[in-house]
């Protein structure tokens, strides 16, 4: 089905793009603004959306949920900066801001088998943490088995290796999965990766529909800049296309995909690209979604975010900010959503791992809490701190509880979380949020003119962004900005105009060496070894007639997420799913470029 975008144009609808209004708010607009979020903060209060607790500083002061121009001013453009909890969204999701929900500590791990990854989160859990993020290993990744002559040495060591449902079964072993909000970072496998969380779901007794959590499944950003795809980017998208579908009918609560911008950063992209690129890539879902029929404000709430927090601490506050009003504005002007929670950028955030220093560790630290500060001072929804060790192997237990602490320090011990969107009106913050916007912006009509290329006619198979992030990646449009962009930062290290302490200044110091979590090669013996018994213990024929029915499915137009389950339930391996899927569909290989 092909969907109609030319409304998209900046020249048909204006309003598209960020208005440069110079004309001051008048007085009572604002005044009325400030009543209308008195009203929304009251009712949250009423209904008891807002935490008892102590809201005043150190020295006693009581602090207000929210600060704004004092009664009676006019302020020039404050119609894009707002109130917390009203649309463009630039100052916040909810009018109770951090007083009413917290974010979520979300911490990433996963190493070896499920066994080992079970006590890391449990002892997360345990410590505090409020949810989970579930690290893959490159075979899993990848959509191979354990045993797989390709997987020889990489079994549990950049996280944790999963072949079926047995497996995540004991990885969730212990932890109500109906009471905790779980996010899996992997994409080229992601469906049947999620099947066999549903089914581990299942066997829990839990209530399938009432699950929460996010499933990243961004495909794009892998093609952008992590590389780590299946197939060509076309039976990626019909994947996602299905689970969309498939969670906005049966499982509302749970968003089905996070649009990832952290490896696009990671990568070597600045700050404005990395927004406008993972923006751009949200834009891509939704014309996904709206070419297969679907309502944009019941699929659009099942859309997250997934954003990278660097070192340069106002200029991440200012993408985050946004980013929310981008998509608020593409998201009602563009796409039509008229449900705020449609229009809403919801977000989690991970520090950033380039930043970490293998020279001086310790300082890691530091960088790390000053990122996590930059990451709530601008409205995350959820956040993972990385450990001090990172740079150099998965953490142990004593550095990962340094970097859970490190949150809770945050909000526990400094006040950020006793009023919303505390740095806004900041001239610099705003000066700056409004300058992330424009340089977005240019970056989208780049995009579009790809669109325009690919298809001349306007008439696109899914939509205009999409076609237009497609030829993006098809022409190393994306990979070589951000591979231009982390060459200049190097340059700029090695000569000095930019300084990271322990690297190229103060290089001086004494420390000892840090103790490194280690993948023993029996990890990857043993789990080749249930492998082998699970394999032994099923019933192979029903096995294979589940694989084949599942390929039949992949073959035609219907929802392969019903026949993955099945296949699932009947612990088909998730080298087996894939590989039944590249039967059908094949494999991709990147293009050459010179």
């Amino acid at each position: 089905m092909t969907i109609d975008t030319s409304h998209a144009e900046p020249d048909a609808v204006p309003s598209a793009k960020p208005v440069a209004d110079d004309r001051a708010t008048d007085a009572d607009t604002i005044d009325a603004g400030r009543r209308g979020w008195q009203q929304r903060y009251d009712a949250d209060e009423a209904a008891g959306r807002v935490r008892d607790a102590d809201f005043t500083t150190l020295s006693g002061l009581e602090v207000d949920p929210v600060y704004g121009p004092p009664p009676g001013d006019s302020v020039t453009g404050f119609d894009r900066i707002g109130w917390p909890g009203e649309y463009p969204f630039t100052r916040g999701l909810h009018a109770t801001g951090y007083r009413g929900k917290p974010w979520t500590i979300r911490q990433f791990a996963g190493f070896g088998n499920a066994v080992d990854t079970n006590k890391r989160y449990k002892m997360i859990l345990a410590e505090g943490g409020n949810g989970l993020s579930v690290a893959f290993d490159m075979p899993t990744l990848m959509g191979r088995d354990s045993d797989d002559a390709r997987s020889l040495g990489e079994v549990g060591h950049c996280g944790v290796a999963i072949d079926s449902a047995a497996d995540m079964e004991v990885l969730f072993d212990g932890i109500d999965l109906a009471g905790v909000t779980t996010s899996m970072t992997i994409s080229g496998p992601a469906v049947p990766v999620f099947c066999m969380y549903l089914v581990a779901a299942e066997r829990q007794g839990a209530t399938i529909d009432h699950l929460n959590g996010t499933l990243q499944t961004d495909i794009f950003k892998e093609y952008i800049a992590q590389k780590e795809w299946l197939f060509a980017p076309e039976p990626h998208l019909r994947l996602i296309g299905d689970l969309m579908e498939y969670c906005t009918a049966n499982i509302p609560a749970y968003k089905p995909l996070s649009v990832s911008g952290y490896h696009i950063r990671e990568a070597g992209s600045t700050a404005a690209q990395e927004l406008a690129y993972t923006l751009a890539d949200g834009f891509g879902y939704v014309e996904l979604g709206l070419s297969r029929g679907m309502d944009v404000n019941a699929f659009a709430p099942g859309l997250s975010f997934f954003f990278d927090s660097h070192i340069d601490f106002f200029e991440e506050i200012a993408k985050f900010r946004a980013a929310r009003r981008i998509w608020a504005r593409w998201m009602r002007d563009v796409y039509g959503a008229t449900s705020p929670r449609a229009q809403w950028l919801k977000f989690h955030t991970q520090t950033a791992g380039v930043s970490l220093t293998a020279q001086q560790p310790e300082n890691n630290i530091v960088r790390t809490a000053l990122e996590a500060l930059a990451a709530v001072l601008g409205g995350t929804n959820s956040l993972h701190t990385n450990a001090l060790d990172e740079v150099l192997a998965l953490p142990t237990d004593k550095s990962a509880q340094i970097a859970l602490r490190t949150q809770q320090v945050i909000m526990e011990e400094t006040g950020v979380a006793n009023v919303a969107d505390p740095l806004g009106g900041s001239w610099y913050v705003e000066a700056l949020t409004d300058r992330m916007e424009a340089e977005a912006e240019k970056i989208f009509d780049r995009i579009k003119a790809f669109a325009r290329e690919a298809h001349p006619s306007g008439d696109h198979p899914i939509g205009e962004m999409t076609s237009g992030i497609l030829r993006g990646i098809e022409n190393g449009y994306f990979t070589g900005e951000s591979a231009d962009a982390a060459f200049a930062y190097a340059v700029a290290l090695d000569r000095g105009t930019k300084k990271m302490v322990g690297v190229n200044t103060l290089t001086g110091g004494v420390g000892d060496d840090l103790a490194i979590l280690r993948i023993s090669d029996e990890v990857e013996k043993e789990q080749n070894t249930q492998l082998a018994k699970r394999r032994a213990g099923r019933d192979n024929a029903e096995v294979a007639r589940l694989l084949a029915d599942m390929t039949s499915v992949a073959q035609g137009s219907g929802n392969l997420v019903p026949a993955m389950l099945d296949a699932v339930r009947a612990e088909a391996t998730l080298g087996e799913i894939c590989g039944a899927l590249r039967e059908v569909w094949g494999s991709y290989t990147e293009p050459a470029r010179i």
